[in-house]
Formats: structure tokens, C-alpha cells, sequence
């Protein structure tokens, strides 16, 4: 294994990687713990050097209005038949999903192959992007809510709002866990398409020098 220069391996045949850490969209609203995981791993990797992605918001946006519109039609037929099997706030989210017009889809799926374009061309000069997984560690079964930015936001639909600007175009990524106290917290190490060898490989990296480590659950 080497590293220097902002690039890590695993051996001295491997291409030396690059990585940058997501700055803007993915530093607003995330709690300390989750940026000192990033930074753990930014560190990890001599990644110091910052990228934004552009849209991340808007491709968040059109991210919800492209899953909530396939999920509705998915679902349709057993909505109207079965209604009662689904958990309320599924069953409301995919009735809203039902009801957004085509003509919004269209425009979602418009702008998701201008977003995949831009955010592939961060690829030309790096290997790998770091980013928080989620904006806080795993809150305690039951839990409806948790603050983000200052605001109080349900959990479910809003967990994801940093993996799902990234899901959104199918890029390959590994989530790493970084050990933290009280609970640990992932780190998405995003590659470019079809490049799922990187994300492994920094992800192999981190775990053999202790930055990334799963702990062993606990049974009572």
C-alpha cells in the first residue's frame, strides 16, 4: 500500500487514486459527527481538496418526483385493490406519486441527463468523490423526525438527502463505516460508472489502517 500526493493503492501495480470531498450541498445541514467521518476518511486518502457538484438540490428534487412517479406506477393495482396492506405514510407517499403529471416526469428525466453529464465531468481529473452518507447517525427505531439545518424535517423521506443526488444517475458507490461514538456513521466513496473496482479498492484501503471498521453487534 502507498499513498502521497492526494492518491492512494493497494500495491505498487495499482493506478494511484484520486479523491476530493463533496463540499456545498454536502456539508450544509450535516451534523458534527457526520463531518468528522468525511474528514477521517478525506484524511485517510491525503484528499484534501474540495469539489462541488453542481445542482445537487434540483437533481434531488427531480430525483423524488422520477422514484415517486415509477414507485405509483409499480404500486397502482394493488393501491386500488389492497389499499389497507400498505403502511399509511407509504400508501400517502405513493397516491402523491400517482398524481404528478407527466409532463413534470418528462422534465425531471430531462434534467437527470444533464445532471449525470456535468457531474461525470468531475470525473476527468478525479477518481473518487467523498461524501457523508447520511446527515447524522442511525436515529432509534421509532423515531419520526430529526433536525437538519436548523429545521425539523420527517426522517424517512429526508435520511437519504445525500445519497439520493447520487443514486440518481447510477453512479457506483461504496459506504464505508467510520467508527464514532456513540454509533458509527457512513462515508459514500462515489466512483465513476462502471468503476465499481475503485470504490472497493479505497474502501479495502481504509478498513486494513482502521479508518473504516464494522463493529460487532451486540446481542442481549
Amino acid at each position: 500500500m502507498c499513498r502521497s500526493a492526494g492518491r492512494i493503492c493497494l500495491t505498487s501495480a495499482c493506478p494511484r487514486q484520486r479523491a476530493a470531498v463533496a463540499s456545498g450541498y454536502f456539508q450544509t445541514g450535516a451534523d458534527p459527527q457526520a463531518l468528522d467521518a468525511v474528514a477521517r476518511v478525506a484524511a485517510a486518502l491525503d484528499g484534501d481538496q474540495e469539489i462541488e457538484i453542481p445542482e445537487t438540490a434540483r437533481a434531488r428534487a427531480a430525483a423524488f418526483v422520477i422514484t415517486a412517479s415509477e414507485g405509483a406506477t409499480l404500486h397502482l393495482d394493488r393501491l386500488r385493490a389492497r389499499a389497507s396492506d400498505f403502511d399509511p405514510a407509504v400508501r400517502d407517499r405513493l397516491i402523491a406519486g400517482a398524481m404528478i403529471p407527466a409532463a413534470l416526469v418528462a422534465k425531471a428525466q430531462k434534467f437527470r441527463r444533464w445532471y449525470r453529464s456535468r457531474v461525470l465531468e468531475l470525473f476527468d481529473d478525479l477518481d473518487a468523490i467523498i461524501a457523508p452518507a447520511t446527515p447524522c447517525a442511525a436515529p432509534p427505531i421509532g423515531q419520526q423526525t430529526f433536525n437538519f439545518d436548523g429545521a425539523e424535517i420527517p426522517l424517512r423521506p429526508n435520511i437519504g438527502v445525500y445519497t439520493q443526488p447520487i443514486s440518481f444517475i447510477g453512479l457506483p458507490v461504496v459506504t464505508v463505516p467510520v467508527p464514532l461514538k456513540p454509533l458509527p456513521i457512513g462515508v459514500q466513496i462515489i466512483a465513476p460508472p462502471w468503476r465499481e473496482d475503485i470504490a472497493l479498492r479505497i474502501a479495502c484501503v481504509l478498513e486494513s489502517i482502521g479508518v473504516a471498521a464494522a463493529g460487532k453487534p451486540k446481542f442481549q
